[in-house]
């Protein structure tokens, strides 16, 4: 009996070595487990921050970007605003908070009242930003929230016409934007857009 049992122990005690080892492993194969996965989640928490920020830059400035290209830096730029008032001039920094404008022109409306007539005729000229009473200079920033569009102007247009002959002769008073005039009934006044220094008509003797 005492030789059967001494034979049978160095069995034992292999096989709780084995269990033994098997069971380290076993923990360690846990331990790498766990740091992978906290590894590859601290990777893919950071890609998605970067993925996010990366698309509110995309929705932000990539709008501008994409409308700024169309801007011909060689031709004249108009830009209507919500009050229905119109600047020329060229474009010169765009983006989402402003437009600024440089070389700036805007339409004149002279109304007078023909001698024995109720209408008043429309005489349309051309003015040139800084000639104003409070002296601004010939630089305008724009709120983006203010503009409704804007377009390129071609060269054989009125309006650029209008330019290159203002800049022929920049002392005249008045450089006509149009050759017709149009007719409106009312009383005689004169609308200037934006204010200039008010004009007077001479009385007759």
């Amino acid at each position: 009996m005492d030789f059967a049992n001494r034979g049978t122990r160095p069995a034992n005690t292999e096989t709780v070595s084995v269990n033994n080892a098997a069971a380290g492993q076993t923990h360690k194969s846990k331990k790498l487990n766990t740091r992978v996965t906290r590894i590859l989640s601290v990777v893919l928490l950071f890609s998605a921050t970067f993925l996010s920020i990366g698309l509110i830059a995309m929705l932000v400035f990539g709008s501008n970007a994409n409308e700024s290209k169309y801007i011909d830096k060689n031709k004249y730029q108009a830009v209507f605003l919500n009050g229905g008032q119109v600047y020329f001039g060229k474009v010169s920094d765009f983006n989402q908070k402003y437009i600024r404008l440089t070389d700036i022109y805007y339409l004149r409306v002279n109304q007078q009242v023909q001698p024995g007539s109720t209408q008043a005729a429309n005489d349309v000229s051309l003015a040139k930003l800084g000639n104003e009473l409070h002296g601004p200079e010939d630089s305008m920033v724009i709120n983006r929230t203010e503009v409704q569009f804007w377009e390129n102007l071609k060269d054989d247009g009125q309006v650029v016409k209008a330019i290159t002959e203002y800049k022929k002769n920049p002392n005249a008073a008045n450089t006509p934007a149009s050759n017709g005039t149009t007719q409106s009934s009312g009383n005689q006044q004169q609308t200037n857009t934006p204010p200039t220094t008010p004009t007077t008509t001479p009385k007759k003797p």
